[in-house]
């Protein structure tokens, strides 16, 4: 691995991943501080970022086979979900047809699974099957519980499943299951079974309500947990399946195709998710996905929508938008004057909120 030469193009590229992937989230949300340090320094250095976080995955991972020869499961345990958090922060910015990718996600899966292997219960690799496909996700069950509710927690266009697991253990700890899902164009639904986003994205969500619920190891009760253009979606899949029985809004909006308006060159993550290769199509496509006001009517479920106030992802207004919109007679907004987009910022106060919240909503009692 031969370091590049620090041009400024080099900067800028490298400063553009760490604006989209800050300390803030990538330590949030699973990633170990010292290689989100490290990692920033590397691809300082001239080390390209899918490189330089393949290497630190790789040494956790190493890390975490010395651990189980030495019988240290727990140990291990964290140093697979450190390797798994390093090889998804890796993948990003590789393109789907990159080697690179496929290999790099094949590590995460690796990764993580291993770490559930651990848990109590362990944690599941499940596949939903969804038009010729299959939905791919974790389901996550609380100890000692018997038959517990079940939320199903996505990201956004970028968000990949495994980034929710901390968000996940806060849930888990108050007697809730967890389905960690790659919907429609995300992560390995689309990876590994071709699957994007299109105008039937909430009847795929309404499929893993269906899951659910026939797997007696669960009840009937099933709220949903979306995180930025997730936020969207679980707010739509909630203006059309009744049985939603809860629905977090974190980082949402109304009208996702917003992004492009201040940030026109994210349309090359647009087009993976919707399958479309056109820049100008994927854009055009986008403006079909869109709450209005009457349908959002139909959400009557409780309803939390979280938000930061400096937020240009996805603008405060179009949360409270959404929000204001709402059929709802049980719903909260929360609003932090200084939240970047998702609160990775506040990311225990977060994490708190929402889990107490669907606690108290799923009456788990805990």
């Amino acid at each position: 691995m031969t370091p590049a030469e620090v041009t400024p193009e080099w900067r800028a590229e490298a400063d553009a991943h760490k604006r989209a992937m800050p300390l803030q989230r990538l330590s949030g949300n699973g990633m170990d501080y010292a290689d989100v340090v490290e990692l920033y320094h590397l691809v300082d250095d001239g080390i390209y970022w899918s490189e330089a976080a393949e290497r630190l995955g790789d040494r956790n991972f190493a890390r975490a086979t010395e651990a189980l020869t030495a019988g240290h499961q727990l140990t291990a345990a964290t140093w697979f979900r450190f390797a798994a958090a390093c090889f998804r922060v890796g993948q990003v910015p590789l393109l789907d047809d990159d080697p690179r990718k496929s290999r790099m996600y094949g590590k995460l899966i690796d990764a993580f699974g291993r770490a559930g292997e651990v848990d109590d219960p362990p944690v599941e690799h499940v596949e939903i099957p969804w038009s010729g496909a299959a939905l791919c996700g974790w389901l996550l069950r609380p100890a000692g519980v018997v038959a517990p509710p079940t939320a199903i927690v996505l990201g956004g266009f970028d968000g990949w499943r495994e980034e929710y697991y901390v968000g996940a253990t806060y849930l888990l700890a108050r007697g809730i299951a967890v389905l960690l899902i790659d919907g429609p164009g995300q992560g390995e639904t689309r990876l590994s079974h071709g699957l994007v986003m299109d105008a039937s994205v909430a009847d795929a969500f309404s499929r893993m309500v269906d899951f659910l619920i026939d797997d007696s190891r669960l009840s009937d009760v099933v709220a949903i947990w979306g995180n930025s253009m997730g936020g969207f979606l679980a707010a739509l899949t909630a203006t059309q399946d009744e049985r939603i029985a809860a629905c977090v809004v974190n980082g949402g909006t109304v009208r996702p195709g917003e992004i492009l308006d201040r940030f026109p060159r994210f349309v090359s993550k647009v087009q993976p998710l919707l399958g479309v290769g056109d820049p100008e199509e994927a854009r055009a496509a986008m403006g079909q996905f869109e709450l209005a006001p009457d349908q959002l009517e139909r959400l009557t479920c409780p309803l939390l929508v979280l938000h930061g106030t400096p937020d240009q992802v996805f603008l405060v207004e179009n949360a409270r938008a959404l929000f204001d919109a709402a059929g709802s007679q049980d719903k909260t907004f929360r609003e932090w004057p200084d939240g970047d987009h998702c609160i990775y910022n506040h990311s225990h106060e977060k994490h708190v909120l929402v889990a107490d919240w669907l606690g108290d909503r799923l009456k788990t009692g805990r």
